[in-house]
């Protein structure tokens, strides 16, 4: 794709909070972790489309918080990074004196609840206490996060339990303030911490404050300490006598000039508004969001295994983008760094089209992000002396080309643009939006059809080559005529047509001309060629069999399985996920469904890292989560032992069949009108 056993305490602890769950041993809900290791733990990310919490072998702490759409420099590859900001959500525990850590406590475990959004991580100091410390994004609030902590003394204890913020060392000029806002009801202990980005282009704000269940007047003292430069914390002290519980919050909220003209005041605002919502309200109308969005979910019968598996990667894809944005979805989402947090044809062709199926109102976001940077991708096209829109193969804030400079994607991998083009044509398949369609729809597939018209070099009826480009096999570079590239040049060419047609105008007729006289390569056997000069090396990821799913360029079930059985021989072990999903959801949609089940089992298992079984990029791999292989394997679920397929009359279904290990697969909530499809 690049060149580069203790679970006891938790339904007891966590139920004064939550409405009651089912056991998580025998729930497809729930993701648990209950053998940590800290030399090979690779966390979880909770996360609201906006701001990624990912979680920590270490007792009430996170690893990193991502917050989405804002980029700048740190010396990562000489380019833009999506920014690791405040780390606003850890917390200390004093038990007796003793500070708690890895190394004095037992029973230690972490739970995901998927339904809920929930992290709940339980453990116990022997003797002493036993915790549950909850962590949600909250989804009905993109910039703000709720902590639930419930303390149960197993003897007479005191407890100091400790809210604390850190900037990590990126930031620069980092300002701590902490103040106690006084009201006849209520008093709100305000901590805050205000820096700059590393180049100083943005500025960044976190708040968090302390929601205790005591009236008025009886509140903790809550006390201010300003450690060092980048780190101060709020505690307060409470004495537990022996079977009591005590349970109290933390809200917190983290946002940026990216986002608001004054993020230092807006933090303090929507903390203050979360903190009096209460922790009621809060759970209620996150839960309610997330209620929505598993209207439109994947059912699996017979094999809980793959049923978790499955609702997993939905939950990321979920996490990671949100309704209403401009922001789109890197590879690794909201869980880290990796790719920098840029944006590649990832988005479009692999996490794109599950959220189109399950959620359009999520998929047009995505779409937003690339229509708002067209006149970026009209000065790079301008740049290398081609017509119309050509997207950069990295993207970031202002759709400049992101790519570091010694990796050729960038200038080179131009099947980028027609991959925007195509995800644009499929949404309106999708929703019918004429109104969308007139306004985002053909003005950004009309610039992508002029920068393939202008991109062809024309010699004669079809031969009207695509030189010098590195396809979806990125291990063959500057090559001629990629099947990959060249087969989504008139897929775009021809959707653009029709677009125009749809909104009632003449189409450029060179558009379908050009697309006409695009070549595929064949060898001598008919078997379709990777590129003018493939001689059967091993390939990094299926390039060829994408012109049968998700393109419709090879439609002969010959061809179809011909190709399967020639580049399934040359798939590199080592490569990204995403390469055997084509394979396997081919496989389904021609009736071989043991063998598409067998490719299933290797899209994702290898890639499984512990505790929680997130995805890395390739099998063996340590860069979680990747959120494309997610999207490819969600593919072969539903376009392959579902049947599901985009087309001119929106979301259809043919005819499907499933592995022999499910009983049933149901899909739930899809397209605009939320149907329900089965297959048994």
């Amino acid at each position: 794709m690049k060149n580069y056993a203790l679970l006891l305490p938790i339904l007891f602890l966590f139920a004064p909070f939550l409405p009651a769950q089912e056991s998580s041993s025998a729930s497809g809900w729930h993701v648990v972790a209950d053998q940590i290791n800290p030399a090979n733990y690779y966390g979880v990310t909770v996360a609201n489309g906006m701001v990624g919490l990912v979680s920590s072998p270490n007792p009430m702490e996170v690893s990193a918080v991502v917050l989405n759409g804002v980029y700048d420099s740190y010396q990562r590859g000489r380019v833009s990074n999506i920014l690791q900001t405040f780390n606003h959500v850890n917390m200390n525990l004093d038990v007796d004196g003793m500070r708690i850590n890895r190394s004095n406590i037992i029973g230690y475990a972490q739970d995901l609840d998927m339904k809920r959004a929930a992290l709940s991580t339980t453990f116990e100091v022997p003797g002493k206490v036993s915790v549950s410390h909850t962590l949600m994004s909250l989804r009905h609030l993109p910039f703000s996060a709720l902590q639930i902590v419930e303390i149960t003394a197993l003897a007479d204890v005191e407890i100091i339990p400790m809210s604390v913020i850190r900037a990590p060392d990126h930031l620069q000029d980092v300002r701590q303030y902490f103040s106690q806002i006084d009201r006849p009801h209520v008093t709100i202990p305000l901590m805050t911490s205000v820096a700059k980005s590393p180049t100083g282009a943005f500025v960044l704000a976190a708040s968090n404050t302390l929601i205790f269940p005591e009236p008025h007047g009886e509140e903790p003292e809550v006390i201010h300490e300003d450690w060092d430069f980048n780190m101060h914390l709020a505690k307060f002290k409470k004495r537990l006598k022996k079977g009591e519980t005590y349970r109290f919050a933390v809200a917190s909220s983290t946002t940026s000039s990216e986002h608001y003209e004054d993020p230092f005041n807006e933090a303090e605002r929507l903390t203050i508004f979360a903190g009096l919502e209460g922790i009621d309200r809060l759970l209620q109308r996150h839960e309610a969001a997330w209620t929505d969005l598993w209207k439109s979910d994947i059912i699996i019968e017979g094999d809980l295994a793959a049923q978790r598996d499955i609702r997993f990667m939905l939950y990321h894809l979920y996490s990671f983008a949100r309704e209403g944005t401009a922001y789109s979805l890197s590879p690794m989402g909201l869980s880290g760094l990796g790719y920098n947090g840029h944006v590649f044809w990832d988005t479009e062709l692999w996490m794109y089209p599950p959220l189109l199926m399950l959620h359009p109102e999520i998929a047009k976001s995505l779409l937003e992000y690339r229509f708002e940077r067209l006149g970026a991708a009209k000065q790079n096209a301008f740049a290398h002396g081609f017509d119309g829109a050509m997207f950069p193969w990295e993207s970031a804030d202002d759709g400049a080309e992101e790519t570091p400079v010694w990796a050729l994607t960038g200038p080179f991998q131009h099947h980028i643009t027609g991959c925007v083009g195509w995800a644009f044509w499929k949404y309106y398949e999708v929703t019918g939006d004429k109104e969308w369609l007139a306004t985002r729809g053909y003005p950004l597939l009309r610039e992508v059809a002029d920068f393939w018209s202008s991109r062809v070099e024309r010699e004669g009826p079809g031969k009207y080559h695509i030189r010098n480009v590195i396809g979806a096999n990125e291990w063959q570079e500057n090559i001629d005529d990629n099947a990959f590239t060249n087969g989504m040049a008139i897929t775009s060419l021809r959707y653009a047509a029709l677009a125009a047609e749809a909104m009632g105008l003449e189409p450029n007729p060179d558009w379908r001309h050009v697309a006409d006289n695009i070549p595929i390569l064949a060898f001598p056997d008919g078997t379709t060629r990777e590129n003018a000069t493939y001689d059967g090396v091993m390939i990094k990821q299926a390039d060829v069999n994408l012109l049968a799913y998700p393109l419709s360029i090879i439609s002969d079930k010959a061809q179809i399985k011909k190709d399967l059985l020639y580049y399934e021989q040359k798939m590199a072990p080592d490569g990204p996920a995403m390469g055997f999903s084509v394979l396997s959801a081919l496989y389904a949609r021609m009736g071989d469904t043991e063998k598409a089940y067998e490719l299933f089992k290797k899209c994702y298992l290898p890639n499984q890292v512990p505790p929680f079984n997130v995805l890395a990029e390739t099998a063996g791999g340590t860069n979680p989560y990747f959120a494309t292989g997610a999207g490819g394997t969600l593919q072969v679920v539903l376009g392959g032992f579902g049947g599901l397929e985009i087309g001119p009359d929106g979301i259809t279904q043919r005819k499907a069949a499933i592995p022999k290990a499910w009983k049933s697969l149901t899909i739930t909530g899809v397209g605009v009108e939320q149907k329900t499809y089965s297959v048994k």
